[in-house]
């Protein structure tokens, strides 16, 4: 039995500047037929209100209650450890952590920050860890599919190369953190057992879904999918899906079965 979707939505929804198609309608299919859903992304150059506006650009209305973003997560991680952080993340994403109480220790906030990455920007946070400061990821993605078309690095190699330098492991609060897919489940009330997450990334949005305890997984072959990909990971997708309107058709037939 299915009774709750996760849904990835660069790749998955849209490309670039650019809905996918069927991608609207199978929502809608969705949402007529009672499913609860969230949108759980790693983007980390957009602000929530960002990303909540350009879906309604693109005729996909939701609410910032439906999206489950890292900079969410981080948000309530820094108030709830009472930490002040040091932000290393892309401009475009501060708005979401406006009006953050200051904190007693120090943090090291690390996201996809673009053209911000530089030689001094990494050894700030560098030096700053050092110094003892937490040290939370919003994400590990190795890459994302830029507006161009092509693949670009995404925040993971600035991760990791901070990780090999301090000799420190990063608390990751996204995607493929186990506590990220059980929050977006808990807001919806949905057992990990009855869920099913759809991505195009075989490894964070599908392989660490099902390692999270995530019921299913479909990978689609649109956005990032590169062929094999489902054979690079483990565990295995659930199913592989052309799109996410096929994924949609996977789901309905499903969601009553025992």
């Amino acid at each position: 039995m299915i009774s709750g979707v996760l849904l990835d939505l660069a790749g998955v929804v849209y490309d670039g500047n650019n809905v996918i198609g069927g991608a609207i309608d199978a929502v809608a299919r969705l949402r007529r037929a009672g499913m609860p859903v969230r949108f759980v992304s790693n983007t980390t150059r957009s602000s929530t209100q960002a990303i909540v506006n350009r879906l309604s650009d693109l005729g996909l209305p939701v609410s910032s209650a439906d999206l489950f973003t890292p900079s969410r997560a981080a948000r309530d991680f820094l108030r709830d450890h009472a930490l002040s952080p040091h932000f290393l993340v892309h401009p475009g994403l501060l708005p979401d952590f406006a009006g953050l109480p200051e904190g007693i220790r120090n943090a090291v906030v690390v996201g996809d920050a673009g053209e911000s990455f530089d030689y001094q920007s990494l050894n700030v946070a560098f030096r700053a860890l050092l110094d003892g400061a937490e040290f939370l990821a919003l994400a590990s993605n190795r890459t994302f599919r830029d507006v161009d078309g092509k693949l670009s690095l995404d925040a993971g190699a600035f991760v990791a190369a901070l990780e090999f330098a301090t000799e420190r492991k990063a608390v990751v609060l996204g995607k493929p953190s186990r506590r990220f897919f059980h929050a977006a489940l808990a807001s919806m009330g949905c057992p990990a057992s009855q869920a099913v997450m759809v991505g195009d990334d075989a490894e964070s949005d599908v392989a660490e879904a099902l390692q999270s305890g995530v019921g299913h997984a479909l990978l689609v072959r649109t956005g990032k999918y590169r062929k094999n990909d489902e054979n690079r990971f483990e565990p295995a997708p659930t199913a592989i899906v052309a799109d996410i309107g096929a994924a949609a058709d996977w789901i309905l037939d499903r969601m009553s079965d025992p």
